[in-house]
């Protein structure tokens, strides 16, 4: 049978997390479709918005060649990402809250400024918008997903995996992130990968380096989820483990679905973008039960 990828399960980092936390967010996320739009939806929020932005500054870099990459200060391209997410576009409750995460991307992005590092050096683009593999044919399941930054290595001719973060916290050793990065930059790309790495733009000035995976034991793991996600869409099968709309994973999509979420337009990939409109610290002030 000829490989066909619109017929294909294709996993990500992103979708293989929504599974593993929940199955109907996983659904929500990725499978559900607005029945007037026939888009995906996608839930936006503060943190949401604010990595959004930021990763958007730093991945325009990588298209231009290393002596032009400052020479727009990056505190003005923020500006300009930034005002995508104003807001209720960014799932923001108040002006006040808005101002703190804005700071924080201006913070982030001064470090990547003072110090660039590898930001500076030459970067290898995957020519793909969406970089892919054939992670298994047999059964029909695809890899994909955006890296970051690949830093270009000359003196071994090979490459090092960047990726930005801007959570407050570590990323979980447990997690299949570099796992599936390594997987997809050895396949989309000839260079060998020498080394992998996280920049916590939150609160480091620099790198830090991590083991890189296995990829024999990654792509065995990969195809393992993706089977259990294969056999789930075909029965349709997406339980929330806590029950429907019970856990953090799918508590406010499901309020999406309900009409109980405010439509704030369309994003990338013809994605329905919705918040979850919440109190503010100043309306909960206007009144006091004693």
């Amino acid at each position: 049978m000829p490989k066909d990828k619109y017929s294909a399960v294709w996993l990500s980092h992103s979708s293989i997390g929504d599974f593993l936390k929940c199955p109907r967010s996983y659904y929500l996320k990725n499978v559900y479709k607005n029945p007037k739009t026939r888009h995906k939806i996608q839930l936006m929020s503060p943190a949401l918005a604010l990595g959004q932005a930021v990763h958007k500054v730093i991945e325009s870099l990588s298209n231009l060649s290393t002596k032009d990459r400052f020479k727009t200060p990056l505190i003005k391209k923020f500006e300009k990402e930034w005002k995508k997410v104003s807001g209720i576009n960014g799932g923001f409750t108040s002006p006040d809250q808005e101002e703190k995460f804005k700071k924080r991307g201006e913070a982030m992005l001064r470090k990547v400024v003072k110090n660039p590092g590898p930001v500076a050096n030459l970067a290898v683009k995957i020519q793909k918008d969406l970089p892919y593999f054939w992670v298994s044919e047999e059964d029909n399941l695809i890899l994909c997903g955006k890296i970051d930054w690949l830093e270009y290595l000359p003196d071994t001719d090979s490459v090092h995996i960047i990726d930005f973060k801007t959570s407050k916290n570590e990323e979980d050793p447990n997690s299949l992130q570099l796992p599936i990065y390594h997987l997809l930059v050895h396949n989309c790309q000839k260079r060998e990968v020498s080394k992998a790495s996280y920049w916590y733009l939150e609160f480091s000035d620099e790198l830090e380096e991590q083991e890189l995976p296995d990829l024999t034991l990654a792509r065995e793991k990969i195809i393992e989820i993706g089977k259990k996600i294969k056999l789930a869409r075909s029965l349709e099968l997406y339980k929330c483990p806590q029950g429907e709309g019970a856990c953090y994973a799918c508590r406010d999509l499901e309020k999406i679905v309900q009409g109980k979420a405010k439509f704030v337009g369309t994003g990338e990939y013809k994605r329905d973008i919705y918040v979850v409109e919440r109190e503010s610290e100043e309306d909960k002030k206007e009144s006091v039960i004693l």
